[in-house]
């Protein structure tokens, strides 16, 4: 029940046909994909991330499309391949005559059919054959009829010149070829999505914790400025507070819908959809920084037990380690082997190196001299006039034809555009093999870059985790010293101003580290997605099992 333009608005099964449209189904429904039985208009449906997956791919106009262009290719093929099949043609064509400028007017017809047969041969041989049979009738005077009939055959044999499989069957060869790059920029596209598709959805419920941490702020700050038993300063100090915190709310509130539409955008489904996000998909990914939180405030326990290090001790920064890493933190040359084994643009890039090289053979083979033997048969006689009635029916005979043949020379004297061409295939080849160099280069920088940013966002989550157990210290200090009196209330809003930015940079440092896996694996050409949509993530260690 949501407003719509039209039927368009809708899908293909819902227009109209209009006149003079094929009878075909293409405009039915398709019962496969309806769904059973009808949203509730006033509930909203709360997705997982999973599901989200699962209706990008079948919604998501952006991966429609791609999916299209695979298609497209496949036609292509098709199209190059019926160069090779054996095409049949027929006809048929009546003609009616009347002569009045003799004594007496001379009225006939000719009616003639015919079939052919085509067939290309991979070594370039034209092959065709035709019969073709005629009949003439007079419709005046004796009302004499005459039959005809002709067979004819030839072939077409390149010497030199566009002869040989590998230059015949060029256009076929890279017309397969396409449709296998089409595949692979299809493959990397649903790891690119998956993974976009994932950021985007974590993001929203980042933002949608974001809103709930402001909330509580909200509240806590309306406690404090309704308290009664603090100074006027104080009230004035808790009432702005208030005001802020209503601010950052309320400001919370807006970010989230417009994550959440462009979310719905994304997917293909309308910026209205009654839509929510399951937000244990969020508190699963926090668990273990909440665990970490827990550790924090037992290591603290026991530090103060510690003797403390005299005032003037050295100071020694720790710098950050690979204790403690993830599983998708792998030694660098480990990333980079798998991604040159695994990255699909990476294969299309040096297919396209092979393709170069044989259009430079190509280009070759066109400056030579053209050599062609033609050869023809033809027997029977035709009957294309109307005065042909009064003949006797023509006989095939195979005995009795014509045959002729004949070899044209085509000597290489003019061949400038072929000459320019032959160039300008090393130079696409040159550029090809930059291309390769190029998105070589890129690989390296990219997985180094993100190994760097997951090593970095670990020590930030710890760093958060920390600065979140310090800040829920600080504000359980600061108002039991604000009841003793031995505190403002500046103090308690500065603290819990602290707490309210830990918490939700806590939550976006999760939030990071999650999404850099995903990406390191998607940059890898590790993460598979299957036809649903639904990804398998890379496991190190299955991996190395498996070897072993």
């Amino acid at each position: 029940n949501l407003p719509y333009v039209g039927p368009a608005s809708l899908g293909s099964d819902q227009l109209e046909p209009i006149p003079h449209w094929p009878k075909d189904d293409y405009l039915k429904e398709q019962q496969a994909l309806t769904t059973e039985g009808k949203l509730d208009p006033n509930t909203s449906v709360t997705l997982t991330l999973l599901q989200s997956l699962e209706i990008g791919a079948r919604n998501s106009f952006d991966y429609q499309s791609r999916k299209e262009d695979v298609f497209r290719s496949a036609l292509s093929l098709d199209l190059e391949r019926n160069e090779f099949r054996t095409i049949f043609n027929g006809q048929y064509n009546s003609n009616i005559n009347s002569d009045t400028r003799g004594e007496s007017t001379v009225t006939g017809t000719v009616n003639s059919a015919d079939i052919g047969v085509n067939r290309k041969l991979e070594n370039g041989m034209d092959l065709s054959s035709a019969l073709a049979v005629d009949l003439a009738n007079l419709l005046t005077m004796n009302q004499a009829s005459s039959l005809g009939l002709v067979a004819d055959a030839s072939v077409s044999v390149p010497l030199l010149r566009g002869s040989g499989k590998h230059i015949v069957t060029e256009p076929l060869t890279q017309a397969e070829r396409n449709v296998i790059y089409a595949i692979w920029d299809f493959e990397r596209f649903k790891k690119q999505f998956a993974v976009q598709v994932a950021s985007n959805y974590l993001s929203v419920l980042s933002q949608l914790d974001t809103m709930k941490n402001s909330e509580d702020d909200y509240r806590r700050s309306r406690r404090l400025a309704d308290a009664g038993r603090i100074q006027e300063i104080e009230v004035d100090q808790a009432v702005q507070n208030e005001l802020q915190a209503r601010r950052r709310w309320i400001s919370a509130q807006q970010q989230y819908q417009r994550q959440l539409d462009s979310f719905k955008t994304l997917l293909g489904l309308p910026a209205d959809a009654k839509i929510n996000l399951d937000p244990n998909d969020l508190n699963i990914l926090t668990a273990p920084s909440l665990e970490l939180i827990k550790n924090i405030a037992r290591k603290e326990e026991t530090r103060y037990d510690s003797q403390t290090p005299p005032a003037d001790a050295p100071i020694n920064l720790v710098p950050p380690t690979h204790e403690g890493a993830g599983p998708l933190e792998l030694e660098e040359e480990v990333a980079l082997q798998l991604a040159f084994d695994h990255r699909l643009d990476l294969w299309v890039a040096q297919g396209r190196v092979f393709d170069a090289q044989r259009a430079v053979v190509v280009a070759a083979d066109a400056l030579g001299a053209e050599l062609t033997l033609f050869g023809s048969a033809n027997w029977g006689e035709s009957r294309s006039s109307v005065g042909s009635a009064v003949q006797d029916d023509a006989k095939l005979r195979l005995n009795d034809g014509t045959y002729s043949a004949l070899l044209t020379l085509d000597l290489p004297l003019e061949r400038t555009r072929e000459a320019i061409n032959y160039r300008n295939s090393y130079i696409q080849l040159e550029s090809s093999l930059r291309d390769v160099q190029t998105l070589e280069d890129d690989i390296k920088l990219q997985i180094r870059n993100e190994l760097r940013d997951m090593l970095e966002l670990r020590e930030n989550l710890a760093i958060q985790s920390q600065s979140v157990f310090v800040a829920e210290k600080r504000v359980k200090s600061v108002t039991l010293f604000l009841e003793a009196g031995r505190a403002q209330m500046r103090d308690l809003l500065d603290a819990q101003d602290a707490k309210l930015a830990a918490q939700i940079s806590l939550t976006s440092a999760v939030v990071d580290y999650r999404v850099a896996e995903l990406q390191i694996q998607r940059d890898m050409g590790v993460l598979q997605v299957n036809e649903n949509g639904i990804w398998q993530e890379y496991t190190p260690e299955k991996v190395n099992n498996d070897q072993k």
